[in-house]
């Protein structure tokens, strides 16, 4: 498979595991639950960017990546995406709700299409992008990032009714914490775009993180009972 990002994409988002970059604007958004976050205002969109620094306890960082990488198990656990009473992501909403999410190989190249439905009067919005997992050995240390961004797709079409979110990205760094559980560093963007306020989309993500971290949490102590009951 051929490789979706460079070499210094993957090392920028390991390397906030030892020395966070936070000079140039950011400040610190709230800390809840060994969870710090991190914002940086964009003055073209009116929304922030986000930077995410905590730990999972009792979660190895293999168990953590591989349930974040499993679409189909996701939909069990995660609110935001089975359309549960409450969103783990964007809880402004009980009637957030996913209409469509699967990985698909388009021809161009493979990629996740996710349709999420909003409540009236706003349009639902639908993401296509790309990710790519890869597990590295520094020095002896067992990292693994994960990144994320939108991907023009011309094969995936957008549909009436439906605002593409055309600007997302997403880095996600994961390594022991020497205890038996996992550091994170997580960084963010989300432009949702039409007429939602910024400040409802800002104050979303100050506890949308913290709870789909411990909905995370959760769905590593019940991946193995779910591994087996779907062979």
């Amino acid at each position: 498979m051929a490789l979706l990002f460079s070499d210094d994409e993957i090392q920028r988002a390991w390397t906030e595991l030892d020395e966070p970059q936070l000079d140039g604007g950011w400040e610190l958004f709230t800390e809840t639950m060994n969870v710090k976050i991190y914002r940086l205002y964009n003055k073209e969109t009116g929304l922030y960017e986000y930077k995410v620094f905590g730990s999972l306890a009792g979660c190895a960082p293999d168990l953590c990546a591989d349930v974040y990488m499993d679409l189909n198990y996701r939909r069990q656990w995660d609110s935001y995406v089975k359309g549960g009473p409450r969103s783990s992501c964007c809880r402004w909403s009980d009637s957030v709700r996913c209409a469509e999410l699967h990985e698909k190989d388009y021809g161009e190249q493979k990629a996740i299409y996710w349709e999420v439905k909003y409540p009236l009067p706003l349009s639902n919005r639908d993401y296509v992008y790309v990710r790519e997992r890869r597990d590295l050995d520094v020095g002896g240390r067992k990292i693994c990032v994960v990144l994320a961004k939108s991907s023009s797709v011309s094969q995936c079409p957008e549909k009436k009714g439906v605002i593409r979110v055309r600007d997302y990205k997403q880095s996600l760094a994961m390594e022991s914490d020497g205890s038996g559980g996992t550091k994170v560093f997580m960084n963010y963007f989300d432009n949702p775009g039409g007429m939602i306020p910024a400040w409802l989309v800002n104050w979303a993500a100050k506890t949308g993180v913290p709870g789909f971290l411990t909905d995370m949490t959760k769905a590593c102590g019940n991946y193995s009972s779910y591994c087996s009951n779907s062979k």
